[in-house]
């Protein structure tokens, strides 16, 4: 289990449970399959998978939780279908207009009529703890995704201390720099060959770029004509490589072969210390990726960090 993405909070205090504590309660929000008037469910399950009981994976300070969600898969094509042919007998037999409150209510019938025939989709979100840097990492390419988790976790908790980073300058404008200046980024970057440019006009164009040289020229005169960096690929210590954004969440994260083969090593014994090792290792190259990430993008401004939502 290797995480692809990473969106990150910041606690603003001192995460308060240990592995234990925390374990005890998720149990209350454990995850139960959809009843069959029920279009989504959301809890926690064991991150080890099926087989396995504890909610909570602890490595060291590393505290690993993962959320189960559950989606009824119920196509607008077919529940239009379904509400059409019902107008249209109600219409028929009656010789009246179904109005729009009509219409409504009779959709809601059958979408409950249908709900227990739909087949269901589940995604699982992984996330963890790391208390030693004080801070909150979720699985999580989209910003939604990431505030699902982080939110369920709240109303778990009853209060969960978290932020995202403030940084002191803009992302975009800091990685626009990186294309512009043919020197190195330092704290072991390097650039990728990957990135996407952006007019920052409200109607202007978008530029992706693939398997580039990104100090090439013509980089440089979509630079020149005012475009701006909002994705770029780094490489970082040999150990791993990714694609950072404006938006400060990391995507497309791949970790390098001899970290993978290292943790295959350490978890040969068995399935659980497969996943044990391959956790603990991905968990210690991010606890030190992370702050040097931030230092690279200008540095974090924690007196200008929103208030914690802590309710």
């Amino acid at each position: 289990m290797w995480f692809k993405n990473l969106t990150f909070y910041r606690f603003t205090r001192p995460f308060q449970h240990n592995a234990e504590a925390l374990s005890e309660a998720l149990q209350e929000s454990r995850f139960a399959p959809c009843s069959s008037q029920e279009q989504s469910r959301y809890g926690w399950v064991s991150p080890l998978g099926k087989g396995f009981d504890e909610l909570v994976h602890a490595s060291g300070n590393y505290l690993l939780l993962c959320a189960r969600k559950e989606e009824k898969i119920l196509p607008s094509s077919v529940l239009k279908d379904h509400l059409d042919e019902r107008v249209e007998l109600i219409e028929h037999e009656q010789d009246r207009k179904v109005r729009k409150k009509e219409r409504d209510t009779l959709k809601d019938e059958i979408l409950l009529d249908l709900l227990p025939k739909a087949f269901s989709r589940f995604q699982h979100t992984y996330g963890y703890i790391d208390l030693d840097q004080g801070l909150l990492v979720v699985d999580a390419s989209s910003a939604k995704r990431a505030d699902d988790f982080s939110s369920f976790l709240r109303k778990t908790l009853g209060s969960l201390p978290v932020v995202l980073p403030t940084l002191n300058k803009a992302p975009a404008s800091v990685m626009t720099s990186w294309l512009q200046e043919d020197s190195p980024l330092g704290e072991g970057f390097g650039l990728g060959d990957a990135c996407e440019l952006k007019d920052p006009s409200e109607d202007g164009g978008k530029v992706t770029c693939q398997q580039q040289y990104l100090h090439s020229e013509e980089i440089s005169s979509h630079l020149n004509a005012g475009k701006q960096a909002v994705k770029v690929a780094l490489n970082w210590n040999d150990s791993l490589s990714c694609m950072v954004a404006e938006d400060m969440i990391v995507r497309r994260i791949k970790f390098s072969d001899l970290l993978q083969e290292k943790a295959a090593e350490m978890g040969s014994a068995d399935a659980a210390a497969l996943f044990d090792a391959d956790f603990t290792l991905q968990a210690m190259e991010i606890s030190k990726f992370i702050p040097q990430l931030i230092t690279l993008m200008g540095g974090e401004n924690e007196s200008a960090n929103s208030p914690a939502i802590d309710a």
